[in-house]
């Protein structure tokens, strides 16, 4: 017998009148009309092809049938209950298993070492982060909510900016004193500066660098045999003084600082990189999910303000 949801209707429906002891009164509680309350009693008697009740003018009785019906359902429906209610706990206790796609440099750099934090908060959730250079299909993959940087693809997914970071045009003071300070961007075409180039991983190439001031924009083929793909390589190779690099302000705040490296072209560096949260398409985001960028964003404020 295929199932029919009028059935799961009816078996409500027969369970307070049950609880209750007459239809009249399960029609109140249920705030149906009592003819539509035998309409859906009949409904499931001719599916189910037995007769639910015995009802004269004073009292409502099960029948043999009929009370082997309902003690077969009673612990269904009290499990379907439980299940509802474990569903819509879901939706405000951050609890069960968090997945998360991350971008490795903001994985390595921002979250990991601050991760426990989240962690100690939430002693129900167990997180697994996952860091991989593309996105991939993350619904398909399980992941529950993804931080990468970059203009999200166009997707189902919903996409929420996190921040913008600029881009910074950098080089170590060691590079500068046996190589010069180039007067500005072009410099850095005509082969007497070492630029350490980055891959982009969905393309395969290095990417372009971009200089904007204001509405201007400067593009610019920087010269370089070195071409890397992490960020970390990106950061030391560039502090020993082996070129010059372009770099995300965000995590570079304390090299800045210190002065192992120095910002080459400040006026022009109104280039900005976003960070972006993607999550399947819903109204109502877990509450994992919620409290995982809810402390995300936490980090991005605290990490500007450093």
């Amino acid at each position: 017998m295929p199932f029919d949801e009028r059935m799961l209707n009816g078996m409500g429906v027969l369970t307070a009148i049950v609880d209750c002891g007459s239809f009249a009164a399960a029609g109140v509680a249920l705030d149906m009309s009592q003819s539509g309350v035998s309409r859906s009693v009949a409904r499931l008697e001719a599916r189910l092809g037995i007769r639910l009740f015995d009802r004269t003018t004073r009292s409502v009785t099960l029948t043999d049938e009929g009370r082997r019906f309902y003690e077969q359902i009673v612990p269904l429906l009290n499990g379907l209950e439980e299940a509802a209610a474990s569903a819509a706990q879901g939706a405000t206790a951050v609890r069960g298993r968090l997945r998360v796609n991350m971008d490795p440099f903001f994985s390595r750099l921002i979250l990991g070492p601050r991760v426990g934090a989240f962690i100690d908060r939430h002693p129900d959730l167990h997180v697994e982060l996952i860091t991989r250079d593309q996105l991939g299909d993350i619904v398909s993959e399980g992941f529950d909510v993804a931080v990468r940087f970059g203009e999200p693809p166009v997707s189902s997914l919903i996409a929420r900016k996190l921040l913008d970071t600029r881009i910074l045009t950098v080089a170590a003071p060691s590079y500068l004193k046996k190589h010069g300070h180039p007067a500005n961007p072009a410099e850095l075409e005509n082969g007497r500066h070492a630029c350490i180039k980055f891959r982009d991983p969905l393309t395969g190439y290095a990417f372009s660098w971009e200089f904007h001031r204001g509405r201007r924009k400067m593009v610019v083929t920087p010269q370089g045999r070195l071409t890397v793909n992490d960020v970390g390589t990106l950061h030391s190779a560039c502090a020993a003084g082996q070129g010059v690099a372009q770099i995300l302000a965000l995590g570079a705040e304390s090299l800045l600082a210190s002065g192992k490296m120095v910002e080459l072209f400040p006026d022009w560096a109104d280039e900005v990189y976003p960070l972006y949260a993607l999550y399947p398409s819903r109204h109502h985001p877990p509450a994992k999910v919620r409290a995982f960028l809810d402390f995300i964003v936490s980090l991005l404020g605290a990490a500007q303000a450093d």
